[in-house]
């Protein structure tokens, strides 16, 4: 049985160790490998930085979620240390979003419309699926709360692509794409900020205390 993370107020923080919340990891591992193939390859065609920043978000969420499994079970230094290397990627995710989508205000054309609507969608059907598997567990310590903040990370991504999509039909210019992936890039920045000052305090907590 899950531990009582974060009710009843009490301190200690659920750490993953439910069979039940592993076989959920899994299920969402699978959805996110599987759509950074399919918005890589529709980014590409549709020629939409917002979609393949997504699709690297969900290439970054996948080995996340890897990274949290293989973590579940060990000391709280280095689940802690787990959560700290994620936090650092997904800072250096954002940063290099932030990087290319100020390089493509120059060079990139006005994407297609209807193609990132059609892959805006699929993916936000994937998204949603794993923020409703995930949201019994969005509290617990870093290294559950970083798998959490991604794939709330990733609903809102999608939801912000279809946006993107609409607006880039209404008005036949590359810059609400550009817009979205630059607020996309702003979100792993936020999270990554989360998520490494969860873990830093959780390394400087006594051994055997819950960070709070």
């Amino acid at each position: 049985m899950a531990s009582c993370g974060g009710c009843c107020g009490s301190s200690v923080k659920f750490e993953g160790l439910s069979s039940d919340y592993k076989r959920r990891l899994w299920t969402v591992i699978a959805l996110n490998a599987g759509m950074f193939i399919v918005e890589t390859a529709g980014g590409h065609l549709a020629g939409s930085k917002a979609l393949q920043a997504d699709a690297l978000d969900f290439l970054g969420d996948a080995l996340t979620y890897g990274i949290t499994l293989a973590a579940i079970g060990a000391t709280a230094a280095i689940r802690a240390k787990a959560a700290l290397f994620k936090g650092f990627a997904l800072f250096a995710m954002g940063l290099w979003v932030f990087g290319s989508t100020a390089y493509h205000v120059i060079v990139l054309d006005v994407p297609r419309a209807e193609l990132m609507s059609a892959i805006g969608f699929l993916a936000l059907c994937a998204n949603v699926s794993s923020v409703l598997l995930l949201i019994k567990y969005k509290d617990g310590d870093a290294n559950v709360r970083s798998v959490w903040l991604c794939s709330r990370n990733d609903a809102i991504g999608n939801v912000a692509v279809m946006v993107a999509a609409g607006a880039v039909w209404l008005t036949a210019s590359k810059w609400p794409d550009l817009i979205v992936a630059a607020l996309m890039a702003g979100l792993f920045l936020s999270s990554a900020f989360q998520i490494l000052r969860q873990s830093l305090a959780e390394l400087r907590a006594p051994v055997g205390v819950a960070a709070e």
